[in-house]
């Protein structure tokens, strides 16, 4: 028996399940749904000591509500054949037959479940009459991409992250430990929203094109390409001058203001990376499979066959996306630990 038990644990097919699963998951912008936690539980840390207990419940009915949301994502998008296997996102294993919808339905309503046992004791200690508040936050969950009328298809979905990952979650937090939420919680919940809005806008930048001919409107899918990188660098913005408005200590996460600059630079000018990518790696996807070299100006259609252009924009944007995940960890971390200087020294 216990030979049959490390068979299965090491076998193949327990492994890419293993694999599809965390991959679906999307563990890369899961910070989304810590950092507005880790960032209320901070500010209140400043009042009063926090309770460890209520921390972990925090974050579990958070994450366990992304991994719902992303994971219904996953569901309608395909049912509804918004998203294909020749999606320029990362390919979900969804789409490669991995994971069955059926199986991704169910880990969504389990996950949901999930988020209303760790919200339970959370609002006997904050009080029960925030129940409405919570069950909103698990029905957006859903009706996000599910329904007749999807929010995020309706160009919500910007308003909807900024609000959850926001304000909701930040104050929510703060309240959870003091019972009562200060300004400055408020004030700080900026920084998790429109980072995480940032998140959503480099993926809608991408997806554009695929959004328009599914009629799913996104911001940038309505009001075009230019609308989103306006977005996006307003995002940045917002969450760069809101420690201006808290204590002055926190003014020091500033010195990531760096790592912006990259994803920044990919969100608008696109082509200047594609020519640098070019030059380094060539383009392994032409006809003849040989290397080009660049020119100093840069014409896709004449040096990049449409599959190939496509396949190289989308590699950037998501790089982008995942450099702006970092930055909204490394903000995250870096606001976490001069708050708790701002205690303690």
């Amino acid at each position: 028996m216990h030979s049959l038990k490390n068979d299965l644990l090491i076998s193949p097919r327990f492994r890419s399940a293993v694999r599809s699963w965390i991959q679906s998951a999307r563990p890369k912008t899961l910070i989304a749904g810590i950092s507005p936690v880790l960032i209320g539980t901070s500010i209140a840390s400043m009042y009063q000591p926090i309770s460890c207990w209520v921390l972990i419940f925090c974050l579990g009915f958070s994450i366990s509500l992304q991994l719902a949301a992303n994971w219904a994502n996953d569901y309608f998008d395909v049912i509804k054949g918004v998203d294909t296997s020749a999606r320029k996102g990362p390919i979900r294993p969804i789409h490669l037959q991995s994971l069955p919808p059926a199986a991704m339905l169910r880990a969504a309503i389990i996950a949901l479940i999930l988020a209303a046992g760790f919200s339970l004791p959370l609002l006997a200690r904050a009080g029960l009459n925030y129940w409405p508040m919570t069950a909103l936050c698990m029905l957006c969950a859903i009706l996000y991409t599910g329904g007749p009328r999807p929010l995020g298809y309706l160009g919500l979905g910007d308003v909807l992250v900024f609000a959850f990952y926001g304000p909701i979650a930040t104050a929510g937090s703060a309240l959870a430990q003091l019972h009562t939420i200060p300004s400055d919680a408020w004030i700080a919940s900026i920084i998790p929203g429109s980072l995480s809005c940032a998140i959503l806008c480099v993926n809608n930048i991408r997806d554009i094109d695929e959004d328009r001919r599914a009629k799913k409107l996104t911001l940038p899918a309505r009001f075009g390409k230019r609308f989103g990188q306006i977005e996006y660098a307003v995002c940045l913005l917002a969450a760069l001058i809101t420690p201006l408005f808290l204590p002055k200590s926190l003014l020091a996460v500033w010195l990531i203001v760096p790592f912006a600059i990259e994803p920044l630079a990919i969100v608008f000018n696109k082509e200047a990376h594609l020519k640098n990518s070019l030059l380094k790696e060539g383009d392994s996807s032409t006809a003849n499979g040989g290397r080009l070299k660049a020119p100093d100006k840069i014409n896709s259609s004449a040096y990049l066959p449409l599959k190939g252009q496509d396949c190289a924009s989308s590699k950037l944007f998501n790089r982008a996306l995942a450099l702006t995940a970092l930055f909204l960890l490394l903000y995250t971390l870096l606001f976490c630990m001069i708050s708790y200087a701002y205690l303690h020294f």
